[in-house]
């Protein structure tokens, strides 16, 4: 597996490499979640367009982009992961291994709420405000860092035991995340699902950094 500094920059430069016309207009969240969509099955460019929910000009690159990194063959079936695209999407998986849409609950109380689980990242949560940052800048509008801590939940000037003060919050966020000790849940919340998945993954993709290691 690569260095997770690294795998961050390869996954950058697919979204950053400048070519003819006009700038972007699809980020590392739209990497991350084609990859997801065509680990399940091929996938077509119209179906992939609806499910990222970006139009037919940013589908295109997202499509040439990810074929010229090698990460992706296209077939009469549709977009397939080649062996280094699995290889890819295995790092992601490193990274994030629990991705899970949260149910509305006195902490999570937005119409649609996406939880990711970030490995190993408990020690670079400080107030909760650079994640809040990124994931609003990435669509949500709003997001909590949970931090699992010697057995407690933790949220940064909210709550020392949130198992303890929010049971209701505390439960359904594990009902699909195993946080152990030190891992982080960002959990955002949006108008949408997309959204909201969106605006977790922003906030996660700032907690990975400098030399650590995407595999255990």
């Amino acid at each position: 597996m690569m260095e997770t500094a690294e795998f961050k920059k390869f996954i950058e430069r697919l979204v950053s490499e400048k070519a003819p016309g006009p700038s972007t207009s699809f980020s590392m969240f739209h990497i991350f979640a084609a990859l997801e969509l065509m680990a399940q099955k091929p996938i077509g460019r119209n179906k992939l367009a609806e499910k990222l929910g970006v139009g037919e000009g940013a589908i295109r690159t997202i499509v040439s982009r990810l074929r010229e990194a090698d990460l992706i063959t296209t077939a009469k079936e549709g977009c397939l992961l080649t062996s280094k695209g699995v290889e890819t999407w295995k790092e992601f998986e490193e990274l994030f291994p629990q991705r899970a849409e949260i149910e509305q609950t006195e902490l999570t109380h937005s119409p649609c709420n996406y939880a990711f689980l970030v490995k190993n990242s408990g020690h670079k949560i400080g107030s909760g405000i650079e994640q809040r940052d990124a994931a609003i800048m990435g669509g949500a509008k709003r997001a909590i860092a949970i931090v699992s801590r010697k057995g407690h939940l933790v949220i940064d000037s909210v709550s020392s035991s949130v198992e303890k003060e929010f049971p209701d919050a505390a439960a359904k966020i594990l009902k699909n995340l195993k946080p152990q000790d030190n891992d982080v849940i960002i959990v955002a919340g949006a108008e949408t699902v997309i959204k909201a998945k969106r605006g977790a993954f922003a906030a996660a993709w700032v907690l990975i950094g400098e030399g650590e290691k995407a595999s255990s």
